[in-house]
């Protein structure tokens, strides 16, 4: 079971490093909003960062914000930098739990897992790079593992919310699910939204170094995951979906590798039918397909030269059609703005013999919540952190290096998401019922309004 007491020479419960980033001071917003819901009704937490003025400066910042003037006094500082590993010792010795807000990972995100496995304090991240999260396992899992660790990774938008859905539509079908695919649209304001562009840099470095996480998988020697029912065809590279009613693309995000890894954890530790898995995003229409193909013709083709990332990087808004920006979005653009996933799986009911014939049953669940990047990001990694602090009992037995789905299966962390901005929608279809057309529906509701920021 994981260690989540505090001590006199461990006295944080959890502390956020990268508190002054973009995301951070977000994270930093969300943890003090919800401290009374760490053990015993009380959280004990500090920032960490290079800066101390700037750490103090986003404690002025979230005060202000919350109405919580006691902030300033209340949550002590950290100064710790990546490039200096003693300040990263002595920060994880004085932690229960990291939350890890600085990226990219691939450049800064190994030093913090290093000193979170040696130093005992467990690790939690909103990573979003495959590379990064599939090499942290392979090299740190039975480290950590030896050490009692938990190295939790993409606990934000990418991944918590195609994870943990995989899993509650899994939980909700009465029979074997088989085969799920996902499809992801994001609806903003008046005034429009984007991303902040430390995700840009991220997508960059990931496509560029694509040759190496090939290489990276191939270490890991994985038998191919069984395939129970009919097998889950790829779409094309641009498709009209007749789910979404508009042109759709492959998600390029990491929720196929997390889900995949989900997947082969619960079929090796609980002999589970692994659930295969598609991921696709709805782009909308003939307008948008057109600048969606100038802008990756273009990024394909800078990404591969030093000279071209370069470019990429400085001029993100450009190469982005504004979907990028080195300011990101404003907090009224994050108000307005939500996301919506929504799955389609197929399977079979109780009684019917999976190797027998094609699926006969279908479920269709939707995965609701705020904007993604910060409003929905930072509700993720808190309640992931908070799930570990309360029910250290429900995750798995051994440290070691997790995804969401296989470190939060057996607890009650969707519960605790839909309390704090998420919801899900329930349908079932039994093919050839009567009741095809008039599918059940059970809502949970949000618990909780994007205007709290």
């Amino acid at each position: 079971m994981a260690r989540v007491e505090t001590s006199s020479s461990r006295p944080y419960h959890l502390v956020i490093f990268g508190a002054s980033g973009f995301t951070g001071q977000f994270v930093v917003e969300e943890v003090a909003r919800t401290a009374s819901e760490g053990p015993k009704g009380s959280l004990k937490w500090a920032v960490a960062g290079r800066s101390k003025q700037k750490l103090e400066k986003v404690l002025e910042q979230a005060a202000g914000a919350l109405s919580k003037p006691e902030l300033r006094a209340e949550v002590d500082i950290i100064v710790a930098d990546v490039g200096e590993p003693d300040s990263l010792a002595a920060m994880c010795k004085q932690a229960v739990i990291v939350l890890n807000c600085v990226g990219p990972y691939r450049f800064y995100g190994e030093p913090v897992v290093k000193a979170c496995v040696e130093n005992g304090a467990h690790h939690i991240d909103i990573s979003g790079e495959p590379q990064f999260l599939e090499g942290m396992q392979l090299n740190y899992s039975s480290q950590a593992a030896e050490k009692g660790v938990y190295i939790i990774g993409s606990c934000g938008f990418d991944s918590i919310p195609a994870d943990m859905g995989v899993l509650y539509t899994r939980n909700q079908f009465k029979g074997t699910l088989t085969a799920v695919e996902s499809f992801l649209t994001v609806s903003a304001g008046a005034e429009g939204g984007c991303i902040h562009d430390g995700t840009w840099q991220s997508a960059i470095y990931g496509f560029a170094d694509s040759q190496k996480l090939q290489s990276l998988r191939r270490k890991f020697n994985h038998k191919p995951l069984p395939t129970a029912g009919t097998k889950l065809k790829r779409r094309g590279a641009l498709f009209y979906s007749n789910e979404l009613q508009q042109y759709s693309v492959p998600f390029m995000g990491s929720d196929p590798s997390v889900v995949k890894r989900t997947q082969r954890f619960l079929a090796e530790e609980y002999e589970a039918t692994p659930v295969q898995y598609g991921a696709y995003a709805g782009i909308g229409g003939i307008g948008n397909i057109i600048k969606m193909l100038f802008a990756g013709m273009m990024f394909l083709f800078l990404v591969k030269f030093s000279f071209g990332r370069n470019l990429l990087i400085k001029y993100p808004e450009f190469f982005s059609f504004g979907m990028f920006s080195k300011a990101g979005p404003t907090r009224k653009q994050m108000e307005a703005s939500s996301f919506q996933f929504t799955f389609y799986g197929e399977g079979y009911t109780e009684e019917q013999d999976t190797s027998q014939g094609k699926p006969n049953a279908k479920i269709r669940t939707r995965v609701q919540g705020p904007e993604a990047g910060y409003v929905a990001t930072p509700i993720a990694m808190v309640q992931a952190a908070l799930t570990l602090l309360n029910e250290a009992a429900a995750v798995p037995k051994k440290g070691g290096v997790y995804t969401p789905g296989a470190a939060f299966a057996k607890t009650t962390l969707v519960d605790r998401l839909n309390k704090h901005g998420f919801c899900e929608h329930l349908l079932i279809c039994i093919t050839g019922s009567e009741n095809c057309g008039e599918l059940h529906e059970m809502h949970l509701f949000l618990g909780k309004s994007t205007s709290a920021l």
